[in-house]
């Protein structure tokens, strides 16, 4: 179950987590409804990162979209040090939904 709120960053991962991928949404259940069944063409899709590690509500679209960008601006090292802050196994945060 998420917690509510208007906007989301999201970090999606492969099986072997070597695809980082940092996105920003208003719907976060039905953006990973749509990476978990490849309906996106792009990169996701390519890449099959499908699986959600990290997940940070925002209130502010400006907030999430500044989050967002600054995420994607730093080394893989840092992404991963964020993931594993708040998920240390790397579960699925993805499959917690409703």
């Amino acid at each position: 179950m998420y917690i509510k709120f208007m906007y989301y960053v999201y970090i999606l991962t492969n099986k072997n987590h070597t695809v980082l991928y940092t996105g920003v949404t208003g719907n976060i259940e039905k953006r990973v409804y749509e990476h978990k069944n490849k309906l996106l063409d792009g990169f996701t899709k390519r890449y099959n990162a499908d699986k959600l590690v990290y997940l940070e509500g925002f209130n502010n679209v400006n907030d999430a979209i500044q989050a967002e960008k600054t995420i994607k601006g730093w080394k893989r090292d840092k992404k991963i040090q964020l993931i594993e802050n708040v998920n240390p196994t790397w579960k699925d945060i993805g499959d917690e939904q409703n």
